[in-house]
């Protein structure tokens, strides 16, 4: 297929009041733009996928080849046409092109939107409005019919050579693609969209409800001979920590903390220690299934908070490989992790360097 998808993410986010724009902001444990990105990348639709942003460097993250970052214009019509003459030299067939400020279309919507362009040469989703809509000529109103009044969406899908030719010649700032046609006079196909691709424009548009928080805790003794894990990073040190799996207790608290934050009893009804199949398991492997529950829930994590309990080694010579190591095992944004180091001023087992303990808080939403 050779399909493109343009993620315009260079807005100034000016109604959204924010120091920090809109598509970089957090948004269920990730940027805003990367929900986007994900679904496009997991959909498998497109050869390339070009995100427009107005500062390259807002994007701190190592991406697929195929994913190309490119610098954006002023207005949200400039970005569009950037991003279209950028891809203009791969000679694409289809192109989707997409406002970063709607984070929860789904990858069905991507199928249904490359399927209609195989008899169409502009798909655009639209969905009713429940509001009634009133209509202004200089200084008389008009109420609109609700029942023939809809509102456009994006991703919006188009045979490329036809929108590149109207986007070449624009000469006013336009909404979306799907305005070069209309005023054109020709055809959109128009299919159903989905209520919950809804645009996030005001910073109230991202509040969640449904918070949850879990707590976790876990010891284990040091040992001779063994390797450390912590937050499922390799350690150096002259000793592991001895149990029945390899002892990571940062990923086992945070399982506990997780698994009791959506009530789910505890890591050792998950992973029992009298089974012989789960001897010398590594860490993260216990953690996937319950990242998979998280999501299968529709849950997601607002933040990890994490106390590890030593003596030796010192937190602060790993923390940021830490977090880097559990950023990635949890699929969210390092800026949602916290790592702390306490002492127990050598007080008993910890207090010798004889053992080390973990405890964790975490939050999710739903």
């Amino acid at each position: 297929m050779n399909n493109y998808f343009i993620i315009l993410a260079s807005g100034q986010s000016k109604r959204f009041n924010s120091y920090k724009s809109k598509q970089y902001i957090i948004y269920k444990n990730k940027p805003l733009f990367e929900h986007s990105l994900d679904k496009a990348l997991s959909s498998k639709l497109f050869k390339k996928i070009i995100i427009v942003v107005n500062d390259k460097r807002q994007i701190n993250k190592k991406l697929p080849k195929n994913v190309i970052v490119i610098k954006g214009g002023k207005e949200r019509s400039d970005s569009s046409l950037i991003g279209l003459k950028y891809i203009k030299k791969f000679k694409p067939t289809n192109i989707l092109i997409h406002d970063a400020a709607r984070p929860n279309f789904s990858i069905k919507i991507l199928k249904n939107l490359v399927k209609s362009l195989k008899k169409n040469k502009a798909v655009v989703p639209i969905i009713n409005t429940k509001d009634s809509i009133k209509y202004r000529v200089k200084n008389q109103l008009f109420n609109l019919n609700r029942d023939q009044s809809f509102l456009t969406q994006t991703p919006q899908a188009f045979r490329f050579n036809d929108l590149y030719n109207l986007s070449i010649k624009q000469k006013y700032k336009i909404q979306d693609e799907a305005t070069l046609f209309i005023d054109s006079n020709l055809k959109v196909k128009f299919i159903k969209g989905e209520n919950s691709n809804s645009k996030i424009t005001y910073k109230e548009d991202i509040e969640t409800n449904k918070t949850f928080v879990g707590i976790g805790f876990d010891i284990h003794r040091l040992i001779k001979g063994k390797k450390l894990y912590l937050g499922g990073l390799k350690i150096p040190f002259h000793s592991g920590l001895k149990g029945h799996s390899d002892g990571d207790v940062i990923i086992h608290s945070i399982i506990d903390a997780l698994l009791g934050s959506m009530r789910k009893k505890d890591i050792g009804t998950l992973f029992p220690d009298n089974k012989k199949k789960f001897k010398n398991i590594r860490s993260p492997k216990m953690l996937k299934p319950v990242i998979e529950m998280i999501n299968k829930n529709e849950f997601y994590i607002n933040n990890v908070d994490i106390n590890l309990i030593c003596e030796q080694p010192k937190v602060s010579k790993f923390r940021d490989k830490i977090i880097k190591s559990l950023s990635k095992l949890l699929n969210i944004d390092s800026s949602l992790i916290n790592l702390k180091g306490k002492t127990v001023e050598k007080l008993g087992l910890i207090g010798k360097e004889k053992a080390i303990a973990c405890e964790v808080i975490c939050s999710i939403s739903q």
